[in-house]
């Protein structure tokens, strides 16, 4: 009989070879996120996307022609020990070797007296995975952001930020020289990502927060990412292609029909030069 780990690879390879694998790889080399002799910090949360992105991870180093290296990295803000060793457990189900390193965000974040804890704890987090990156001697952070997250966090900068932006799948670090963060499942969709889990009977955390109730397994739908999240689905049942449509329209900005742009923080508006054109 076959051992659980190798079930679950064959699976990511065979069974969701088109919606896992063949995204994950297309998004790898269309953007050019893992790179001869890359040094890759593999982060994983505990939750379903970044354990899954690092099986992917691994089966590129085993089967793929680019040489790299990585390493399995969880970062324990204050976990309680339930879901420390959840992570733990799940870890060694799935063969993913991870190395475990303490902070003391979770603390810090009670101590401040925050409307936003998620936004500082998600700051924070940010800046311990750089550092940890830059002890370990590695040029990048692969982080375990999927499509329907680039498409939420697209919604959610217009909505609320008055702003047109998207989820990138790769960043230059402006603090940290010489690391960038890639986001390797950035083309697979979290419906595929779920049904892998399914099919698996894999069960992971969802929200190991310690300031959200319940959230252990389960989401508290509070949240405005849910609710963008309720309205993509919403839309959908008009347009099956409307996330897709979203997504492209991102890699197809018309700049002769926008109000204004910025880059570098300067802001150019359309009539800057609309008296310029030859009528």
């Amino acid at each position: 009989m076959m051992e659980k780990y190798k079930e679950i690879e064959r699976s990511i390879i065979k069974k969701y070879r088109k919606e896992i694998w063949g995204r994950f790889v297309k998004a790898v080399q269309e953007y050019k996120l893992i790179e001869e002799n890359d040094k890759i910090m593999v982060c994983i949360s505990g939750g379903k996307d970044s354990f899954l992105m690092a099986k992917c991870i691994q089966e590129l180093k085993r089967h793929g022609n680019i040489n790299f290296d990585a390493t399995y990295v969880v970062m324990d803000p204050g976990y309680n020990a339930y879901n420390r060793d959840f992570i733990i457990d799940n870890a060694q189900i799935l063969n993913v070797p991870i190395e475990i390193f303490e902070s003391n965000i979770f603390d810090v974040v009670a101590s401040v007296d925050s409307k936003s804890p998620c936004y500082l704890c998600a700051k924070m987090r940010r800046g311990y995975l750089y550092n940890r990156a830059q002890e370990l001697g590695c040029n990048k952070i692969a982080l375990g952001h999927h499509f329907d997250d680039v498409i939420e966090t697209t919604l959610l900068s217009m909505f609320y930020g008055s702003e047109i932006k998207t989820m990138m799948p790769k960043l230059h670090s402006d603090n940290f020289k010489g690391i960038e963060l890639i986001r390797p499942l950035y083309l697979v969709k979290e419906d595929s990502i779920i049904a892998w889990k399914k099919f698996n009977e894999l069960t992971f955390i969802n929200c190991a927060c310690r300031f959200t109730e319940g959230c252990s397994l389960i989401n508290d739908g509070t949240s405005k990412r849910k609710e963008i999240k309720e309205l993509i689905k919403n839309l959908k049942k008009i347009n099956k292609n409307i996330d897709y449509n979203i997504f492209k329209a991102l890699d197809n900005v018309n700049l002769n029909c926008v109000l204004g742009v910025k880059k570098d923080g300067k802001y150019k508006s359309f009539l800057d030069d609309y008296d310029e054109i030859d009528n």
